[in-house]
């Protein structure tokens, strides 16, 4: 658990977030939910500073392509914040490339197939 939180609370450029022993209270009883949407947005955020890195881009320069000040894309980026999907597509547009990829899976037949079905009986025309 602990190696776990560190590297939730690790930035990309290695940053560490400031604790406390309440805050670490708090987060030993965090749902698997949370958890999971912890993990991701430090994933995002590692993401676009990999982008940022490739590009030899600062935020100040994200910040101007979206429109935005720096102070607001350096909040982004500290793994904390809650991206909607709209601003996630704002950026991977502004910085040419994709943050996320949506895995897809290949729809599969049934484990059973389907038999033909007879009747016990042929079936005659009904009498007049």
């Amino acid at each position: 658990m602990a190696n776990f939180l560190s590297q939730l609370l690790t930035n990309k450029k290695g940053r560490i977030m400031k604790t406390n022993r309440i805050m670490d209270e708090i987060r030993s009883t965090i749902s698997p939910e949370m958890k999971l949407q912890m993990e991701m947005s430090v994933s995002i955020a590692n993401r676009i500073y990999e982008i940022l890195e490739a590009k030899g881009m600062t935020q100040k320069d994200l910040a101007k392509r979206l429109g935005k000040t720096e102070t607001e894309v350096s909040r982004w980026l500290s793994g904390t914040h809650n991206l909607t999907l709209s601003t996630i597509c704002k950026i991977s547009a502004a910085l040419g490339d994709p943050i996320l990829q949506v895995v897809h899976q290949k729809e599969s037949s049934p484990a059973y197939e389907f038999e033909p079905m007879m009747a016990s009986e042929p079936l005659s025309d009904p009498k007049p």
